[in-house]
């Protein structure tokens, strides 16, 4: 669904050539090509959390955004994944080492972090578009983080993000997780949704935003995606990040979010494809493959 330009959440002038751009009253983001990142400030004294680590290549673009927004030399407190994708890994080892922080994650989610399973194939065949027919050669995983990584708490609480909350929002992955506060009524949705359709690679390098369930060819439970675009919605947001597509903001982006809930089966899911009747699940297993 398109919206207008007055929609997308506003980025201070004085930010206008910043790396990464505020998004929210605490998150600013790093678009890296067709995947973002955030950087989300947790306390006053300047303390912060990187959330998903981008694509392979891109270590030193993220350490270059966070020095100069919490200056030379800083490290996170954390960096906190939303689930584990090529995209949203491709940095995570070199980062996690070279700052030598930990690295929280969603226990469905460790095999892919953890050296154990690969991700299921992805299915080519759904969204349309060079993103999806390119998807077979998109690496799987896994990677192996596993002296770093460390559960998210079953409380619902970020340890190094006081004042967010942590949502199991499954479907694209096993273990997606999304973000929350309350407070500022921010949401990281990682890829439950995104604001672009991110099957296209045009429209992911730069189209206006939309709103969009989560991509396609990655996605293995679209049942569980739906509910949890319903979860997401409810929340009311004010300020939406996505790992895909600009940061949005306001009324009209919330109709959307609502429009993309209580239609989610004939917007978002394929009519047909390989788990669509098929989906790969955490619980039952099939959603972790062997490592390659």
């Amino acid at each position: 669904m398109a919206i207008s330009n007055s929609s997308v959440a506003h980025v201070p002038s004085s930010d206008a050539k910043a790396l990464a751009k505020i998004v929210a009253p605490t998150v600013a983001v790093l678009s890296l090509g067709i995947v973002n990142v955030a950087l989300v400030t947790t306390s006053e004294a300047g303390e912060w959390v990187l959330v998903d680590a981008g694509l392979p290549g891109t270590a030193l673009r993220i350490k270059a955004a966070a020095a100069e927004r919490y200056g030379a030399g800083c490290r996170p407190a954390a960096i906190v994944m939303t689930h584990g994708h090529f995209d949203h890994v491709g940095a995570l080892t070199r980062l996690a080492e070279d700052w030598d922080v930990p690295i929280y994650a969603h226990p469905a989610e460790h095999p892919y972090l953890n050296g154990s399973a690969s991700y299921p194939p992805p299915d080519p065949g759904v969204g349309g578009g060079l993103m999806s027919l390119l998807s077979p050669l998109f690496p799987r995983g896994p990677i192996d983080v596993s002296a770093r990584l460390h559960a998210l708490p079953t409380d619902g609480s970020v340890p190094p993000m006081p004042g967010w909350r942590w949502l199991a929002t499954p479907g694209h992955s096993a273990g997606h997780v999304s973000l929350w506060r309350a407070q500022e009524r921010t949401l990281l949705a990682g890829d439950a949704l995104i604001t672009t359709r991110q099957e296209s690679a045009y429209a992911a390098l730069g189209k206006p935003p939309e709103i969009h369930g989560p991509p396609a060819y990655f996605t293995t439970d679209w049942q569980a995606a739906g509910k949890s675009v319903k979860v997401l919605a409810s929340l009311n947001p004010e300020f939406l990040v996505a790992g895909h597509g600009r940061a949005m903001r306001g009324p009209e982006m919330r109709q959307g979010l609502r429009q993309l809930a209580a239609n989610f089966d004939t917007i978002a899911v394929p009519a047909e494809g390989r788990y669509v009747d098929q989906p790969a699940r955490g619980a039952d297993g099939s959603a972790y493959k062997a490592p390659k």
